[in-house]
This record gives structure tokens, C-alpha cells and sequence, in this order.
């Protein structure tokens, strides 16, 4: 697994996924701009993702659900705020119900996907999380969102290895 580190800092409210890939800035990418490889990794291995909507540009939409070993359904948003291809991304993320409208029950964080290119063929890629509160924080890291994190990013390496 190319995951190098983990931090969450509650005075700031955040959760820093650091990652390393050996394939260039443009492939990596891709795991974001391709709704289909998006789907092979965003879910852990036992929830894996399904994309339904994916339009990803400044005010678009990805939704999906993940789906798991139960056959429960988890749905999922992200709300588009910028996008500078292939060095960042910058979203909203929260949960929905099957229909796609947001679930108010449950936080809505923002995070921030940057690319930045190691070597000609290294990429890092860092996903920082900020949390509107420590309640949502603990809640979601509570529900194994790191651990999450950790397992989905764990299925990147063979997708890039095609």
C-alpha cells in the first residue's frame, strides 16, 4: 500500500491522508476524473462504490452509494468547489439518502485533493479533511472513516498498474 501517513489533528479539525503512487500525475488523476476507476477504489474492498452521477467541474455533483457486505446501501455526495487539473481538487463531502438528498442527520466535511509530482513517474497525492466540529470529527473517525480511507486507498495500486 502506497498510504505514507495518517494524521488527525482535533485543534484544527482535520484528517491528512498522505499517499505515494508510482505512476505519473496524469494517471493518478484519473482515479478522480474517471467515474469508473473512481468506483473501483472509493469504497473499501467490502463496500465497494457505485458512481451514479459524476460531473466533476467547479459547481458539479458526484453521488454515489457504496454497498456492503450485508447488501446495505451507504449513499454519498460531493459537492464540486474548484478544480485545478491535474494538481487539485476541492470538495464537499456528505451522506444522502437513496434519491441523492442529503442526509442532515450526519456531518458534511470539506476536503482538499492535491498532486503533486515526485519524479516523472512518483506522484503524492494528499487528501486533507476538515470537519465543521469535534463532535462530527470524533463521529466519523468513530464509524472508521480512517481505517476506511486506509482500505480504499489500498485497491489504487492495481488500477494503476493496468
Amino acid at each position: 500500500m502506497s498510504v505514507t501517513d495518517v494524521r488527525k489533528d482535533m485543534s484544527n479539525l482535520t484528517m491528512t491522508v498522505v499517499s505515494h503512487w508510482d505512476a505519473p500525475i496524469d494517471k493518478v488523476w484519473q482515479l478522480w476524473a474517471d467515474p469508473r476507476k473512481l468506483e473501483r477504489w472509493w469504497g473499501p474492498p467490502t463496500y465497494p462504490a457505485t458512481v451514479v452521477e459524476h460531473d466533476l467541474q467547479p459547481g458539479g455533483r458526484v453521488s454515489y452509494f457504496m454497498t456492503g457486505p450485508e447488501g446495505d446501501r451507504h449513499d454519498g455526495w460531493w459537492r464540486v468547489i474548484s478544480v485545478d487539473e491535474p494538481k487539485r481538487l476541492d470538495l464537499q463531502d456528505g451522506f444522502s439518502d437513496a434519491d441523492g438528498n442529503p442526509n442532515d442527520t450526519m456531518p458534511t466535511v470539506s476536503f482538499t485533493v492535491t498532486f503533486d509530482v515526485l519524479t516523472p513517474n512518483r506522484t503524492g497525492m494528499t487528501i486533507e479533511t476538515r470537519f465543521p466540529s469535534a463532535e462530527a470529527m470524533a463521529q466519523l473517525t468513530e464509524m472508521g472513516m480512517d481505517e476506511g480511507m486506509r482500505t480504499a486507498m489500498g485497491q489504487i495500486d492495481a488500477i494503476l498498474a493496468e
